[in-house]
């Protein structure tokens, strides 16, 4: 049993624990180097488990085994946090090679190498994967005609070239700059993200949350987007909240190229958060979808890696699904689920194809949408 591990990396918001005193860089070392298959640490008198980590670069380096850490309570403690943990481990001779780099569907990326990023970093190194201003497309709401808006520079000093999101393949129904986008749908719109409502909603305040720029993935945002992803995601359940309802969020990463957040508001009285998780999973078993539960406070960029297909959901109160796709998977399934008799009851409705409406209606319902929504979009207040 190892003195401690890297504390500040590896335990979450939630344990009591003063990570800037506490942890030590030497094991924490010693266990980027030696890798263990499993990490005891008992020092800080809490008891946690976290998702097991790659030892290895994904497509850069030979596969490894998993590295899991676990931390363990004092014995006889008053909180009677657990203090003991039975399990047989396999020796190293008896294990096949193929069986040992199994990679569980739960596990996460190296925290000692983002470490070791962070460590340059402070050092006053330039970070690799730093981002910096990109340009963006812009248009009044009202008049809705394109512009550019470009982040500005101080007068007398070289501006560094912008880093772009990876452009797409063909034409990009939203992508903002993108003249297949349908501008009348759009709501809102931040400095990386935009609202829209969903051609062929289930009903008619259904939204989806996207980046400005090209991006395929939750997994593939930026820090700057996800945070106003997350700003958008606070502002709309506030919204939805004042109406009386709830809201799910679902992604789809599989036969779609750019990232859409599907955000559908259902009424209080129609069902329960649990209801809601229910009908997810039994319909995810009727069609034989291996629906997972997310730890909690568990992140999904701990979990998949780029380009990997996905089915995600999240719940209102931050209860995640997961489904990592291998094969086939039924594009309308997020739909299906929110459509169905034990939540919307309207089944006619589960394809978006056999709910689309004339340009005028949409345009519409934007602007009805877009006027109710104003006072809680974080984007228009100054």
């Amino acid at each position: 049993m190892s003195r401690a591990a890297s504390w500040l990396l590896i335990l979450p918001t939630w344990i009591d624990i003063d990570v800037k005193t506490c942890g030590s860089a030497a094991v924490a070392g010693l266990a980027s180097s030696l890798k263990p298959r499993y990490h005891f640490s008992a020092l800080q008198g809490e008891n946690y488990e976290r998702l097991p980590y790659r030892n290895h670069v994904v497509l850069q380096e030979n596969a490894q085994h998993v590295s899991r850490f676990i931390a363990l309570a004092s014995v006889g403690n008053p909180a009677k946090k657990k203090y003991i943990y039975a399990f047989s481990i396999v020796p190293l001779s008896r294990m096949e090679a193929a069986e040992l780099v199994k990679q569980p569907l739960d596990v996460t990326e190296n925290p000692y190498r983002k470490s070791g990023r962070e460590a340059k970093k402070s050092l006053g190194a330039k970070a690799a994967e730093e981002e910096e201003p990109a340009q963006q497309f812009f248009f009044d709401l009202n008049k809705q005609q394109g512009k550019k808006r470009h982040s500005d520079g101080k007068a007398g000093h070289q501006t560094k070239q912008p880093r772009k999101p990876p452009q797409p393949t063909g034409p990009c129904w939203f992508c903002l700059a993108s003249p297949e986008v349908e501008k009348h749908l759009v709501v809102s719109i931040g400095e990386h993200c935009y609202v829209a409502l969903a051609k062929g909603g289930l009903t008619s305040d259904h939204v989806l949350i996207l980046p400005i720029g090209h991006y395929q993935a939750v997994v593939d945002l930026s820090s700057e987007v996800v945070d106003e992803c997350e700003k958008y995601k606070a502002s709309l359940k506030k919204f939805y909240k004042s109406k009386g309802k709830r809201f799910v969020m679902f992604e789809r990463n599989y036969r779609s190229q750019h990232l859409q957040l599907q955000v559908v508001p259902l009424p209080l009285s129609c069902c329960t958060t649990d209801d809601i998780k229910e009908s997810f999973i039994v319909q995810a078993q009727e069609q034989n979808i291996e629906l997972l539960e997310i730890p909690e406070h568990t992140d999904i960029k701990q979990i998949v890696q780029p380009g990997t297909p996905y089915f995600y959901v999240e719940l209102d109160n931050g209860e995640k699904l997961f489904h990592r796709i291998k094969k086939n998977f039924p594009l309308q399934f997020g739909r299906e689920v929110l459509a169905s008799e034990a939540i919307l009851n309207i089944p006619t409705r589960a394809d978006w194809k056999a709910c689309k409406l004339d340009p005028d209606e949409e345009g519409s319902q934007a602007k009805a949408f877009r006027r109710d929504f104003e006072p809680f979009d974080f984007s228009s207040q100054d």
